[in-house]
């Protein structure tokens, strides 16, 4: 089983999104295979919190054009690490040191990734 097409197309603009708001670091896990709960993964990190903030509000505004709405979302008090639930993707945006310090892609390393188009640019600090 792989992620659904629908997911795809979530993540994609989900990156998208992040990439114009100058995320950096941003990948997608296929994590089908390994959970029953979502299709896929998207991280994209951020250097302050006011940054993790921008990047949450323009991938919420980005997929809500398109019909998606987050079931549910964690951690955007601190806007360190805001985690949004859309049932078939995952959004996680952290900050550079959570990013660091928790190293998702090592957990998820084993996931294929997913292919990002060519104008998702994950900014480099």
């Amino acid at each position: 089983m792989t992620a659904t097409e629908h997911a795809q197309e979530l993540v994609t603009a989900a990156a998208r999104a992040a990439s114009d708001k100058l995320a950096t670091k941003i990948v997608a896990f296929d994590v089908s295979e390994q959970l029953a709960i979502t299709d896929a993964f998207l991280l994209a990190s951020a250097s302050n919190d006011r940054q993790v903030k921008a990047i949450v509000d323009a991938v919420e505004d980005k997929l809500r054009e398109i019909g998606a709405k987050p079931i549910r979302r964690e951690g955007e008090r601190d806007g360190r690490w805001v985690l949004i639930d859309y049932g078939e993707i995952v959004v996680h945006v952290q900050h550079e040191e959570e990013r660091e310090f928790y190293a998702l892609e090592r957990l998820w390393r084993d996931c294929p990734t997913i292919s990002l188009p060519a104008d998702v640019v994950a900014h480099e600090r």
